[in-house]
């Protein structure tokens, strides 16, 4: 099971960004997939996730109606789409995924870096 982030950058507030997660050695159709930032210094939070059928979606209030998580089963990619950004924003960001009543599943992967600033 191996996750990969990409899509962070250095982006100016109010901007946007989408990252991408691509996910390997499972089935992606079965699980749910979470997304996860670690702001520096600080522990790792829960930004947001969406459920197996794409239907169901759950965020934390801070990025409520800003980022939006969609996936794509056949290319084996969970997207996140941050809009409005904000400087407590910065942070690494992880996805990872986690079967329906049960934990997480696999290694924490490398994150990428999203950082808010002017």
């Amino acid at each position: 099971v191996q996750f990969v982030e990409s899509g962070g950058a250095l982006v100016q507030p109010g901007g946007s960004l989408r990252l991408s997660c691509a996910a390997s050695g499972f089935t992606l159709d079965y699980y749910d997939m979470n997304w996860y930032r670690q702001p520096p210094g600080k522990e790792r939070e829960s930004v947001g996730r969406i459920d197996t059928t794409c239907r169901r979606t759950n965020y934390a209030d801070s990025v409520m109606a800003r980022f939006t998580s969609r996936r794509d089963n056949t290319k084996k990619l969970v997207y996140l789409q941050m809009n409005n950004l904000k400087p407590e924003g910065t942070a690494v960001y992880y996805c990872r995924a986690r079967y329906p009543g049960a934990g997480d599943v696999g290694s924490w992967g490398q994150g990428t870096q999203v950082t808010v600033s002017w």
